[in-house]
């Protein structure tokens, strides 16, 4: 299985940064695709960003511009720079990751355990 750990949530002022982490272990035999969703209270769950092993990125319209997403495939982890921050952006952010565990294993979703962000205005 693969695990993922979380870091950088936090509390920040509108217009801040932060920077959130994520770090996969276990068995990887291929990971194509990392990202982050973020999930408000009363919202449905959102994707934010999500980018795939060539390097290749999406952005909801929402942070486009504001947000980068960028990883390691030889440390499997992903990061989210979150610049220009608004209270709209207040959530419990989800590191997420397709990956498979082994060779002959079928494609799998893996999810932290999330991880607040909140933004006073």
């Amino acid at each position: 299985q693969v695990q993922l750990v979380e870091s950088g949530g936090g509390l920040a002022q509108a217009g801040g940064s932060l920077r959130l982490s994520c770090a996969a272990s276990g068995s990887i035999f291929s990971m194509p695709v990392m990202g982050w969703c973020r999930q408000a209270p009363g919202k449905q769950r959102e994707l934010v960003a999500h980018i795939n092993s060539g390097g290749s990125t999406t952005y909801a319209d929402s942070v486009k511009g504001r947000f980068t997403i960028s990883r390691d495939n030889a440390k499997n982890t992903v990061d989210l720079q979150m610049n220009s921050l608004k209270p709209e952006d207040t959530a419990v952010y989800y590191c997420y990751a397709v990956a498979a565990a082994d060779r002959k294993g079928y494609l799998d979703n893996y999810w932290g355990q999330g991880t607040q962000v909140t933004v006073s205005s």
